[in-house]
């Protein structure tokens, strides 16, 4: 199905296969074996508008990846464009540290316009290095120094970064100062039941190692949790359980930190994952589309808990004017146009259609998410043990066959998951209901391929 999206002169300049096939040579030769991007996305982007990226090779592609979810309006947005010309051409300085400017001041104001009620009327933002591990990390040191506590609580399944602290609060970490608890999920719950009641045991399994002073349970500096796991699976957390965590945290006097790096923006369908339970946190982690498609990271906090001293937590690059500019005006667009709530709708039918999708394919086992933050688990129906509960196990092998099929098409997808089983997709919230319809298409297709030339 076409696309329906401008393309300019410059997009449709000859295209560079031998330059694209060079650059990606060198690109295997000189780069670390730490790349991952890359590995299963062998394109060269030259170009891009919206939901279209195109290669150096002349292909076009609808990028569902959106920079891992920074990219809340799509590539090069006209008021994300503009935002950031207008920083340029007036000459003020890109580099500042933490020094007070207008265009800091304008992102400022405009974030604490979007916060929760509860939270923005007491609230005081750190501005951090430019990534949200790094954001993380100041979370995780708030809160340990504000209580003189130095156990954490965090959950099976969660990502928060890849720098210690927040790897440590990760579901693959081991390291003991942190506590592992029981994220809810149905379609693979720990408890083997899933729906209110996979839930509840979660969240008494919590409140039972919090008050067992057997437990060997460190006293908690603060909860970590992100209110959809995205690496973990696309996984939304029960708005009930989510109440419950916050009422068990704050009547022991745990800060509560809400990880909104990705879920943040209106991806979910409301401006912070938050809101759909109606929790106030006691801190926010926020990056990726804050900064507009630029590197800015930031945490947002109860004043209560600022008792640190000057310099506890820095970085060079806290000040990048031009990502403020860009996070301002993305800020600003997508509470004026309402596009949280145009999210919302509109990942709620396209569920619907996935939902559909899986009827048709035994492979899918599961389509779930929030928002325009969705996941189709991949499974192998035919390795399922009738005599053991439970789903069928993962498909990774699977998965990754989709994902190749999809970018035959056209389509970029990202695979996650704890087996990395798990087709997310992450639009733009500026899609059409006509781009949704063409990316619903592709993946249909990709799934019918691969599951003709993968039998399981």
């Amino acid at each position: 199905m076409a696309v329906t999206e401008p393309a300019s002169a410059a997009m449709a300049a000859a295209p560079d296969r031998s330059g694209s096939e060079g650059i990606l040579r060198r690109q295997s030769a000189r780069e670390s074996a730490a790349r991952t991007y890359a590995r299963a996305l062998p394109i060269v982007p030259v170009r891009a508008r919206g939901l279209t990226i195109e290669g150096a090779d002349g292909r076009r592609y609808l990028d569902c990846l959106s920079g891992a979810g920074t990219l809340a309006l799509g590539h090069n947005h006209p008021v994300v464009l503009e935002a950031i010309r207008a920083v340029l051409d007036s000459g003020a300085p890109l580099h500042v540290l933490d020094l007070a400017t207008p265009v800091k001041d304008a992102f400022t104001t405009e974030l604490f316009r979007t916060l929760p009620h509860g939270l923005a009327e007491h609230a005081r933002i750190q501005f951090c290095g430019p990534a949200g591990t790094d954001a993380v990390e100041a979370a995780l040191k708030l809160v340990r120094t504000a209580t003189g506590r130095e156990g954490l609580l965090a959950f099976t399944g969660a990502y928060h970064g890849m720098t210690a602290g927040a790897l440590e609060a990760s579901g693959g970490a081991r390291d003991v100062r942190v506590t592992r608890l029981p994220y809810p999920q149905d379609y693979r719950c720990p408890f083997g039941t899933g729906g209110t009641r996979g839930a509840e045991l979660s969240a008494r399994w919590t409140e039972n190692l919090l008050d067992d002073p057997k437990s060997g349970v460190p006293d908690p500096a603060g909860m970590i949790l992100e209110p959809v796991q995205g690496e973990g699976g696309v996984i939304p957390a029960p708005d009930d359980w989510m109440r419950r965590m916050r009422a068990l945290t704050a009547a022991r006097g745990i800060p509560l930190i809400a990880d909104e790096v990705q879920t943040g923006v209106g991806r979910t369908g409301t401006f912070w994952a938050v809101e759909h339970s109606g929790v106030v946190p006691d801190v926010m982690v926020l990056s990726k589309a804050i900064g507009g498609s630029l590197p800015l990271a930031a945490v947002v906090y109860h004043d209560d808990l600022d008792v640190w001293p000057p310099g506890a937590h820095a970085g060079t690059f806290r000040g990048n004017q031009l990502a403020m500019a860009a996070g301002a005006a993305t800020l600003a667009h997508v509470r004026e146009n309402r596009l949280a709530e145009r999210a919302g709708i509109l990942g709620a039918r396209m569920l619907a259609q996935l939902q559909g999708l899986a009827a048709e394919h035994p492979c899918v086992g599961d389509v779930r998410g929030r928002g325009l933050m969705i996941g189709l688990e991949l499974v192998d129906p035919a390795a399922e043990d009738l005599t053991a509960p439970g789903p069928p196990p993962a498909a990774p092998e699977l998965a990754a066959a989709v994902q190749r099929a999809c970018l035959r098409r056209g389509l970029i997808v990202e695979l996650g998951g704890r087996h990395s089983s798990v087709v997310r997709l992450l639009p733009p919230l500026t899609l059409t209901d006509e781009q949704a319809s063409a990316v619903l298409d592709r993946l249909a297709d990709a799934i019918a391929e691969t599951s003709r030339d993968h039998p399981l």
